[in-house]
């Protein structure tokens, strides 16, 4: 059985066979999803954990749980009022991470000292509420600088809670997955890892330990390499977990067994949680 980490289940793509997408993850082994609330901006938040509360306890889906956060270029709509719509969410049980937040350099959009000032004040909330977080961190092509800006604030604001989280689509170099590694973060990969040219990435999940690992749809995009062009779906997380299973010389199952039980650490989950 597999956890697909990250997919954004509010997406309107889905509007037409929301509950179809779900019972074919469960077909294809998926056990459950974490289902992100960022939405188009933070009046959407709620979404994912609708989602949860819609579909928890029906026969024939995985289990579902939901973060929420504010996206890196929607932090200009931040003030007290969305912090504490935040802080209102992390509260609930369905919702076990904040996210996903953090730095994005690479699309034009909220200038960077307002990404990072959103950042912040969310690292503030979720902490509170003792929720690991999501982190999309995207930097500028043949740059690191949204690295470099996303690890000061973690090791000054977030390394002291202890509290760890996922960075989500991992793109990094080795140095970075590294570094995250040693901060709690667990390393995801989504379905550019299967992609021809992804041999770089492929050669750095190579090099992480297993107990540091998890894999991700990040759908409605992102459809792994069989897929790819069409709307994402979890069911078929399995083809990044085959290939990462195959990146690292082991069996699939082996990749779906140590993916699922470091989920279930990071969130302190156990076997009887969600439906």
């Amino acid at each position: 059985m597999l956890i697909d980490s990250h997919a954004h289940l509010d997406s309107p793509r889905y509007t037409d066979d929301r509950a179809a997408m779900l019972r074919r993850a469960n077909d294809a082994g998926v056990e459950a999803v974490l289902a992100i609330g960022i939405g188009e901006g933070p009046s959407e938040m709620h979404q994912a954990l609708g989602i949860c509360r819609q579909f928890n306890g029906q026969p024939g889906v995985p289990r579902l749980y939901a973060s929420a956060g504010v996206y890196p270029h929607n932090t200009p709509e931040i003030d007290d009022a969305v912090l504490a719509r935040l802080d209102s969410l992390l509260a609930e049980p369905e919702v076990i991470a904040c996210g996903e937040i953090g730095l994005d350099y690479y699309h034009e959009g909220a200038p960077h000292e307002i990404q990072r000032e959103g950042f912040i004040r969310q690292l503030t909330v979720a902490a509170a509420r003792k929720r690991p977080i999501l982190i999309h961190c995207r930097p500028k092509d043949g740059t690191m600088d949204a690295w470099d800006d996303l690890f000061l604030v973690l090791d000054e604001v977030w390394k002291p809670t202890g509290l760890g989280g996922i960075m989500h689509c991992f793109g990094g170099s080795y140095e970075q997955a590294r570094r995250s590694l040693d901060l709690g973060f667990l390393v995801s990969f989504a379905g550019n890892l299967t992609y021809p040219k992804a041999q770089p990435l492929r050669d750095v999940a190579a090099r992480l330990p297993l107990d540091g690992l998890l894999v991700e749809t990040d759908a409605p995009w992102l459809a792994p390499a069989p897929n790819r062009g069409k709307r994402n779906e979890p069911a078929w997380v399995g083809q990044t977990a085959q290939v990462l299973a195959d990146t690292l010389q082991l069996e699939a199952q082996e990749i779906a067994t140590a993916t699922t039980k470091n989920f279930n650490r990071l969130f302190r989950l156990g076997s009887g949680m969600g439906n």
